[in-house]
Parts: structure tokens; sequence; C-alpha cells
């Protein structure tokens, strides 16, 4: 009895356990610099749909499912939580059970038999809270994982949606280099005719070529690089490089247009999107890890106790198993009191208190790298607006530019050279433009990245289920 009560009488003077500290301090703007209407986590969870692709929604979906680090990252949820329900299961007591019969014998002795069966438990007290803290660590850890998932979901989604648009903007620039190239092959020909009546010279004609020349010359560069996006759209998504060749393929003509999502921001405060993301979320669990296992490695100086039984039959015959005679019973308590350790334990206290302050400054480094991907994802996105602006003013009077120097060309007005100087622009421009509307539309997905969009914070049967 008193072996019993003495966990309770010590406990009483145990030293309390370390409480939670705030997080660190780290100055948040009250305001983007960009003024937007608010929205909610839910409405950036699946941001790609607002592109209105169907094949986009697909890839992206695809890819959540098979990407490899998904899957690894979902592995190792899955372990952190194992680990988790094991220090959950240490505060229980263990019970076993035993059975067994054993025949034996000596010289011409008669052979005698014993048979066993018993229960035995054994129970650790947590007076001081070292494996409270475990627990508490590992289940830290595991909420950790759960947001390191969802991170990987977020740039995956991400990576996918901007490969994809670049993709669909490099074969609207390919489309653009072959009707030009066409156009100039016209007019090449057209200048060769005039050679032949005397009508230009031989100077004309062979600028004319070395215009055709350069612009075929940048369609084994397009298509070089459309296919380096088709193979990694496939490797993203789980598949072999050229898996997606045929889905992905421009069909004749009908060129694929860049998808723009709606003009409409959904933007919300830095404080909220501080919460939304899955990096910040991560980095704030590892504190809580790091602490915890700080009050472990406080809570491990101070005395530890086990309580043990067993209760179990033993007998010479298996009918007289269940005599009272043959009852076995057995208590004992113990406990262990560290002495000296040259130190050992002060130092592991001081390890994780420095691993508490390196995951404080973890913390600090996601919330100010957070702050400027927002920042950089708006000014990026207003200014690759305005340039569109401009370039779609410039493209169009690049097109009646080159539409009067071949009419006046052909009249005898112009010379050759202010020609080829239109054509080279509208290509330039048209170019331009296309590759302009790539970049807005994947300013806008690192946007929904840069917000925390791809995943849902409270998704933890979900991602379990998965």
């Amino acid at each position: 009895m008193a072996l019993a009560c003495l966990p309770l009488v010590l406990g009483a003077c145990a030293v309390p356990t370390l409480q939670p500290s705030d997080l660190p301090a780290v100055q948040t703007p009250a305001q983007w610099s960009a003024a937007a209407p608010l929205a909610t986590s839910q409405a950036l969870a699946q941001w790609w749909q607002r592109f209105d692709d169907p094949m986009l929604t697909q890839l992206v979906n695809q890819a959540l499912q098979a990407n490899t680090d998904v899957r690894s990252a979902r592995a190792a949820l899955r372990q952190s939580r194992a680990l988790r329900d094991g220090k959950a299961a240490g505060l229980r007591p263990n019970v076993n059970a035993s059975a067994s019969a054993q025949s034996s014998q000596a010289g011409g002795t008669d052979a005698v038999n014993t048979f066993q069966l018993g229960f035995d438990a054994s129970w650790e007290p947590d007076i001081f809270g070292t494996q409270r803290s475990a627990l508490a660590a590992a289940q830290a850890d595991a909420l950790a994982a759960q947001s390191s998932l969802g991170q990987v979901q977020v740039s995956l989604a991400a990576e996918v949606a901007v490969t994809y648009l670049d993709l669909r903007g490099l074969q609207a620039r390919l489309a653009i280099a072959r009707r030009n190239l066409a156009a100039q092959e016209e007019t090449l020909q057209i200048t060769r005719w005039r050679v032949q009546a005397g009508l230009a010279s031989s100077l004309d004609a062979e600028q004319a070529v070395a215009a055709s020349e350069q612009t075929a010359a940048q369609i084994p560069v397009l298509a070089s690089s459309l296919a380096q996006d088709r193979s990694s759209l496939a490797v993203l998504t789980g598949q072999p490089p050229g898996a997606l060749d045929d889905a992905l393929q421009a069909q004749g003509n009908d060129t694929p247009a860049v998808p723009m999502p709606s003009t409409q921001l959904a933007l919300s405060i830095p404080a909220q999107t501080l919460r939304q993301r899955a990096d910040v979320r991560a980095a704030e669990y590892r504190i809580q890890a790091a602490l915890a296992r700080l009050n472990q490695a406080d809570a491990a100086r101070y005395p530890s106790f086990q309580l043990s039984g067993s209760l179990g039959l033993r007998s010479l015959a298996l009918a007289t198993l269940t005599d009272g005679a043959s009852v076995l019973r057995t208590l004992l308590a113990g406990i262990s009191v560290p002495l000296l350790d040259g130190g050992a334990a002060r130092a592991q206290i001081e390890a994780q208190d420095a691993a508490l302050e390196q995951a404080r400054v973890a913390y600090e480094a996601a919330v100010l790298t957070a702050l400027k991907d927002v920042e950089d994802a708006l000014v990026a996105l207003q200014n690759d607006r305005e340039r569109l602006r401009r370039l779609q003013a410039a493209a169009t009077a690049a097109a009646n530019a080159d539409l009067l120097a071949g009419q006046r060309y052909a009249s005898g007005l112009i010379d050759f050279r202010t020609v080829l100087d239109t054509q080279r622009t509208l290509l330039s421009t048209q170019d331009a433009v296309q590759a302009t509307q790539a970049s807005l539309s994947a300013d806008h997905v690192r946007l929904y990245k840069a917000l925390g969009g791809g995943w849902v914070a409270d998704s933890d049967a979900e991602t379990a289920a998965q």
C-alpha cells in the first residue's frame, strides 16, 4: 500500500511542465499593396477550376493522386501518425497472457509434468509528464507531416498549372511563327518575281530569304520547349514521358488558347493568409514539437516509477490447475532515481532548447517568405497586365503597318527594307503578346499558391483516407 501511494506523494512536489509559449512575433502588414475582395481558404482550395479548363483540372487532379512526391508525403504522414499512436499506447498498462506445459524426467524416475497459466501486467505512472510530453511531440510531428503533405500538394498543383500554361503559350507562339513564316515566304516569292521582271534587285531577294530563315529557325526552339513541357506534365502526373503527347497536341490549325482566370482576385488579409499557408502551419507545429521535447528532457531528470504484477495458476496435474492452492500472485513496485550522469541530462535540455530556438527562427523565415511571395505575385500581376495592354495595342498597330507596307511595296512606293522591318515588328509583337498572356496566367497561379491555395487545413480525415 505504501509503495502504491508513493507516486502520488511525490507527484505533489513535482516540478510543473513548461507552458506553451506564444509564437515568435513577426511584424505583419494590415493589408496587401493591392486592394481586393476577401476570400476564405475554401475558395482557394481548388483554385485551378477558376481557369475553366477541363484539361488543366484533369492534370492537376491526376497529379495530386499519382505524383511520387505526394505519395511519399502521404507515407510520411502515415508513419508520423503510427509513431504518435505508439507513444499514446505507452501511457496505458501492458497486459500479457501466457500458458505453458512442461514434462521433465531424470534417470529412471517418473516423468514430472508442470502446467502453468498466467497473466502479467505492468504500468509506468507518468508522474512528471515524460511520456505525455513525448506524446505531445509525436502529435505535433503528425500535424507537421500533414501540413507538409499540404505544402507538397500546393507546390505540385502550381507547378502543373504553370507548366500547362507555358505549354499553351508555346503552342500559340508556334502557330504565330508558322503564320508569319508563311507570309514571309509569300513575300519572298513576290520579290523573286519582281527580280525576274527587273523591278527589284537581288539584294531584296537575299534580305527576304534571310528574314524567312530567321523565322523558320525559331520553330525548332519552340517545338523543343513544347516537347519538354509535355514530358514534364507526364512525369508530374506520375506517367512516363510521352504519355500525354496525344492529349496535349494541338489539333490542326485549332490552337488552344491560353486559359485565363477571372480578373476578380481572391485575396485575404495577411494574417488570414499566414493561417492558410501550409508551410507556415508546419513551422508552427514544429515549434510545438520542439517545446514538447524540451519538456520531456526536463522531466527525464526526475524519478520514474514502475508497477507490475502477475496472477497465475501452476500445478503438476492439469486436473488440479484450477485449485486454490495452485494460485500464484506477485506484486512489484519500483522507483528509479537518476543520481550522477556526468551532465548528460543538462546537455540534453540545452540541446532541445537550441532545437526550439531553431524552430522559432524557421517559423519567422516562413512568415517572411509568405509575405514576400504574395507581394511579389501582386506586383508581377499588376505589371504584366499593363505590359499586355501595351503589347496588344502595339500588335494591332504592327498588323496595320504590315498590311500597308505590303500594299505600298506592291505599288512600288516604298523599298523592301520597310516591308522587312514591318514583318519583323509584327512577329515580335505577336510573340510577345502570347508570351505575356501565358506569364499573366502564371502570375495568377503564383498568387493563389502564395495565398495558401491548393489544400484544406482541416482535412485530417480526408488525407488519412488518401
